[in-house]
């Protein structure tokens, strides 16, 4: 049995700490640009330079407390097949996000695509593990399947600056 976490969930997946870096203006305003966490941006900047090996299952339950959500690769399929959005991470990563459907729906999807033999390799994996996730943790006695908002800011430029915080000291 796992141990629960206290505190905020983690920003990263791997293994991480603080650091405190000065960096000039305009290379703030640049990595902004990027993203608006400017760890999540430099983790970005860096991904090229970092050699990687796949994680060992396309989905991922990933545990705060008693709770846990579902993490999954960046996917064309799930998006068009599904019916859900990605909230991308900076590890290339994605939080399942949906309006109108719920986690029955979705495993239901997600098994009606199972069947098409068009869906292959690594979509085929990751719809497999994604429906297996859904199914198990609704058939568990132990846990449920609970539908939680996001908010997503959307804006027509690619970053506004209405969208950060204001400086107290202006």
């Amino acid at each position: 049995m796992s141990t629960s976490r206290r505190g905020r969930p983690r920003k990263f997946t791997r293994p991480s700490r603080a650091i405190t870096v000065t960096l000039p203006d305009d290379v703030i305003a640049a990595l902004r640009t990027i993203d608006g966490d400017l760890s999540h941006a430099i983790a970005r900047v860096a991904a090229p330079l970092i050699a990687t090996t796949p994680p060992a299952r396309a989905t991922e339950v990933v545990r705060y407390g008693d709770r846990a959500v579902i993490v999954v690769p960046r996917n064309r399929a799930l998006l068009a097949r599904a019916g859900v959005e990605l909230i991308p991470f900076a590890d290339g990563r994605a939080l399942i996000a949906f309006d109108d459907l719920s986690a029955s729906q979705l495993e239901l999807r997600l098994g009606d695509a199972l069947t098409d033999p068009g869906l292959t390799g690594g979509d085929r994996t990751l719809f497999e593990e994604l429906a297996s996730i859904l199914r198990n943790a609704r058939r568990a006695d132990a846990s449920s399947v609970q539908q939680r908002s996001i908010i997503v800011l959307h804006s027509a430029r690619r970053r506004s600056r209405s969208l950060e915080p204001r400086s107290a000291s202006a």
